[in-house]
């Protein structure tokens, strides 16, 4: 017998005129049946002033969440340093290596992408995505940030998601939107 995988999500972020936007659907699928319907894969840390969002197995996503909100206390909110340090230990860290998961982090300054291969990505246009509609929402929001220049983050992401979500059969469009 072969154990299903979870198939789940769409998490965007961009950043746009001083503002930051991330967002993820809420459906979660496990072959071809929908298990859940609401889950919260973005949440806002650090007195508000860091947006998380995840991809993967949701056990091993709050593991990282738990992880990452951690190095962000010890490092004062720098960003840049946490994300780097999280994923110096992912990468190094016997346990934390078979996490299956993608983390988005931002700030009112940047966005990064932080995996379990020790990467952690600065997108070069303001605009990133992950997960199994990641693709479809990445181009959305990219022709929007494009051709749409008075759409705000918030906007670009919600009318993204939602594209994504007719598209791909594993988003839905029940969206958790946070912006900085």
């Amino acid at each position: 017998m072969t154990q299903e995988k979870f198939n789940s999500t769409t998490i965007l972020a961009v950043k746009r005129n001083n503002h930051v936007a991330l967002g993820g659907d809420g459906q979660v699928t496990l072959g071809n049946t929908v298990m859940k319907n609401n889950a919260k894969k973005v949440r806002t840390i650090y007195d508000g002033k860091i947006i998380t969002g995840f991809a993967g197995s949701t056990a091993d996503a709050l593991t990282l969440f738990e992880k990452f909100e951690s190095k962000i206390a010890e490092y004062n909110g720098n960003l840049t340093r946490s994300a780097v340090e999280l994923a110096k230990e992912w990468r190094t860290n016997k346990m934390l290596k078979q996490l299956e998961a993608l983390l988005l982090v931002a700030s009112k300054d940047k966005i990064l992408l932080i995996s379990g291969t020790g990467d952690v990505i600065e997108p070069d246009d303001d605009v990133i995505a992950i997960g199994s509609g990641g693709p479809y929402a990445i181009a959305a929001a990219k022709a929007l940030y494009q051709f749409a220049p008075k759409m705000s983050a918030k906007n670009i992401v919600k009318e993204a998601l939602g594209i994504a979500s007719s598209i791909c059969i594993y988003t839905n469009n029940n969206f958790v939107i946070e912006e900085l």
